[in-house]
């Protein structure tokens, strides 16, 4: 059986993404195409559906680091802080998207909510990344 440790993480992700895409509780909120993803960044991204990608990326995450909460995933997403003549500083990415994502991803039923731990990938979920991984294992196959 493919699994999401089977294939590499970038096409996962678009696969994912255009999934999500069909699903109509996990739309970007109007301000998405004017935010940035963290004080690290200078603007907003420049691809129109990112939203979708960040919540496909933030799935597969939690499939494969376990619970976690969106002070976490900002970490993970986060990058640099340019502070001109001092030394570049690491700085958490915008909490607000992780959340907003997770609070979507879980209204579709993708993710559950564990006390004290954040959010896990539910069956459901499981079972979206899994097929994910096998459709894009039997596209590189060919």
């Amino acid at each position: 059986m493919v699994t999401v440790y089977d294939v590499p993480a970038e096409k996962l992700i678009l696969k994912t993404a255009a999934k999500l895409k069909e699903n109509e509780k996990i739309v970007p909120p109007e301000w998405a195409e004017y935010a940035k993803t963290g004080r690290h960044t200078e603007r907003a991204p420049a691809q129109e559906d990112w939203w979708y990608t960040r919540a496909a990326a933030i799935l597969r995450k939690l499939y494969v680091k376990g619970p976690m909460g969106s002070s976490k995933l900002a970490a993970e997403y986060g990058g640099f802080a340019d502070k001109g003549s001092m030394p570049n500083r690491a700085v958490k990415g915008s909490r607000n998207i992780a959340r907003k994502c997770m609070i979507q991803l879980e209204a579709a039923g993708y993710l559950v909510s564990k006390d004290k731990q954040g959010r896990a990938i539910s069956p459901a979920g499981q079972s979206l990344l899994d097929n994910s991984a096998k459709e894009v294992f039997d596209e590189s196959k060919n």
